[in-house]
């Protein structure tokens, strides 16, 4: 079990080499990568023992050899330059099929199963079986998990569902423009915003758990509350600690720091949230002895208004909880920093908002509905840069056929999203940051499943919606009010990866005032 935890660590933590394959070499694998795309001849079904195949050792000297072990997503190109769009990594008798193709990752998605399995998430489940802790949406399988799902959809994944934390949503990303204009103003130069992306995981972290558990946590404070920083230390903790407990064998667990370093962040994180949840609880309680009708938001509901039991409550929301804060933050701040990239856009995007946003008021859900641009450019960044580079599915039911190969059931596949997402076949010029290309401007759009950042299907993102309002919002007021530069200092950006994908360096912004922009001081009389 831990090899096959190591090697989709490793899967998902492998990176780019600095060796090249020759002109000449890259010619001759491309002919024979056609066969893997082409649907097979009856009779000619091949099995994945035909695949080109990456060793384990040879997936473990790139990564620990050459030094890349943070940058999954360049791995992705070099893997299918030099492999084709589909291979096999294999760690003995464990092995995953890797995906690097549109063609072929859509047609696993359109064969995917009733209740479909995303990738092997013992590591999560472990600390939950240890502690007598109630699975969530990512944890929890099969059937289990579809009644599961069909609870927290509601109240969540419809569009007019999100419509509802519109204002929830809006009072955090005031309060995180009051901070911004803070910040400029203690700067040397008046205008500067150091590590943004600090900033903006402090927001997500506030925005979602307000939605969640219907209350501040004050992370948008001068001074955060102790108990919040400690939750804030304690995720972490978790998720840098989850690294190494990955790649070394069970056994060791008993001598080495990091599983109690793992343990412990966890802890922490369940105990922040279970007290949450009791406070909601209690709160519930005293509204029925009183008679009292029994509203409110997300929580109430799973509370009030559901079969489910206490167990379950603690874990699914401590799971959306952690789900919805780096991939939101990190794609803000990518949003911005390619705005920031490419002044056209980002004077395009504000034409757009000031167009639909008269007299400084407040963006709101039926505004955004409106901007087409916005949407494009929140698309292009999940494109460009995607914050789950790479998810995977484990066809657990039957077996399969994908690209002319046969896969026995309980095959393991890993979708390259980020090579998927870099094909110039299907994104001409796939580095360059191009929001037209989701215009409905008469043109023909990509592929859709060239970039599904949220998922697909039943399994996919159940925040989607929430994150997609949260995009939308913050990106129309900040760009309404400021013209956003990166600070000169901040050099040349790469993106490595950590859980999702981020920047290697603390990114600083210029918060240019624009003219129409209120004062600070009349940010909440629309509200």
């Amino acid at each position: 079990m831990a090899g096959r935890l190591a090697l989709r660590l490793l899967d998902t933590t492998a990176v780019r080499l600095s060796l090249r394959p020759s002109t000449a070499s890259l010619d001759i694998k491309r002919r024979a990568w056609g066969s893997a795309t082409r649907p097979a001849a009856a009779g000619s079904v091949r099995t994945e023992a035909d695949l080109p195949h990456v060793s384990f050792p040879t997936l473990l000297y790139r990564l620990i050899v050459k030094g890349y072990y943070n940058q999954v997503h360049e791995l992705q190109l070099y893997e299918k330059q030099l492999y084709g769009p589909m291979f096999k990594v294999s760690n003995g008798k464990f092995h995953t099929i890797s995906l690097c193709n549109v063609e072929l990752l859509e047609e696993l998605m359109r064969k995917d199963e009733k209740f479909p399995c995303r990738s092997d998430m013992t590591l999560w489940t472990e600390y939950r079986d240890m502690k007598d802790l109630g699975y969530g949406p990512f944890t929890q399988e099969g059937e289990k998990w579809h009644k599961l799902r069909a609870v927290l959809n509601k109240r969540m994944l419809h569009p007019r569902d999100s419509v509802k934390y519109e204002a929830v949503v809006n009072d955090v990303i005031t309060d995180f423009i009051k901070r911004i204009y803070h910040l400029r103003e203690t700067s040397s130069t008046g205008d500067l915003v150091s590590d943004l992306s600090e900033e903006l995981h402090r927001f997500s972290l506030e925005g979602i758990a307000c939605i969640l558990f219907e209350t501040r946590i004050g992370c948008l404070e001068k001074e955060i509350p102790a108990e919040t920083q400690d939750f804030i230390n304690s995720i972490t903790q978790m998720l840098t600690s989850s690294v190494l407990v990955l790649l070394f064998p069970k056994w060791t667990q008993n001598y080495l720091p990091f599983w109690r370093h793992y343990i412990d962040g966890w802890d922490g994180i369940f105990s922040f949230a279970h007290k949450l949840i009791d406070k909601k609880m209690e709160d519930i309680q005293k509204r029925l002895d009183a008679d009292q009708e029994v509203e409110g938001g997300y929580l109430s509901y799973l509370l009030s208004k559901t079969n489910m039991s206490q167990r379950d409550v603690y874990g699914s929301v401590t799971e959306l909880l952690l789900a919805g804060v780096d991939a939101t933050s990190s794609s803000i701040t990518w949003a911005l920093y390619l705005l920031a990239r490419n002044p056209q856009a980002q004077d395009s995007l504000y034409q757009e908002v000031s167009s639909i946003v008269k007299e400084d008021r407040i963006p709101s859900t039926a505004d955004v509905s409106r901007m087409s641009y916005l949407k494009a450019v929140i698309k292009e960044t999940l494109r460009v840069y995607p914050a789950v580079p790479l998810n995977g599915r484990v066809m657990t039911e039957s077996d399969i056929i994908i690209g002319g190969h046969f896969f026995p059931k309980k095959t393991a596949f890993a979708i390259y999203h980020y090579a998927i997402s870099q094909d110039e076949t299907v994104f001409p010029e796939p580095r360059s940051f191009k929001p037209e290309r989701w215009l409905r401007d008469g043109q023909e759009r990509p592929n859709p499943f060239g970039s599904i950042p949220f998922g697909f299907g039943v399994r996919g993102c159940v925040g989607k919606r929430i994150a997609e309002l949260e995009l939308q919002l913050i990106l129309a007021r900040i760009i309404s009010k400021f013209e956003v530069k990166l600070d000169p200092s901040v050099g040349d950006v790469k993106a490595v990866m950590r859980f999702v994908l981020v920047a290697d360096r603390p990114l600083s912004f210029r918060f240019l005032e624009r003219k129409r922009a209120e004062c600070v001081t009349g940010l909440n009389t629309n509200h």
